[in-house]
């Protein structure tokens, strides 16, 4: 076997043996209480972690201010999505906030 398949291999189990693992121990066990209601914050969490330093760090470091244009069209978004549920809408609405307020910007 080339060592090209045996790094596909190695990459193949190192995904699946974890995802199955939880999956055939929970299987044969009921998952505890405390546990399901642990993971039921696990997407937020992963959420603002892949959103919140996209939104604040602006060249290497934290930039929490009026003229951050991806965080006031990240703010913009939040609101659109809290108020609408429409992720379609979301979406549209932060991009042409971005858009706005980074052209605003630039000309001022």
């Amino acid at each position: 076997m080339s060592p090209f398949w045996l790094l596909i291999l190695g990459l193949a189990l190192t995904s699946f043996l974890p995802r199955a693992s939880f999956i055939l121990l929970f299987a044969r066990w009921p998952v505890p209480a405390l546990l399901r209601r642990a993971l039921r914050y696990v997407p937020a969490a992963v959420f603002s972690a892949i959103l919140v330093p996209g939104l604040v760090l602006s060249a290497g470091s934290v930039h929490i201010a009026l003229d951050n244009p991806r965080l006031l069209a990240g703010i913009l978004a939040g609101a659109v999505a809290w108020r609408t549920r429409n992720t379609l809408l979301t979406i549209v609405a932060g991009m042409l906030a971005l858009h706005l307020c980074a052209y605003l910007a630039g000309a001022s």
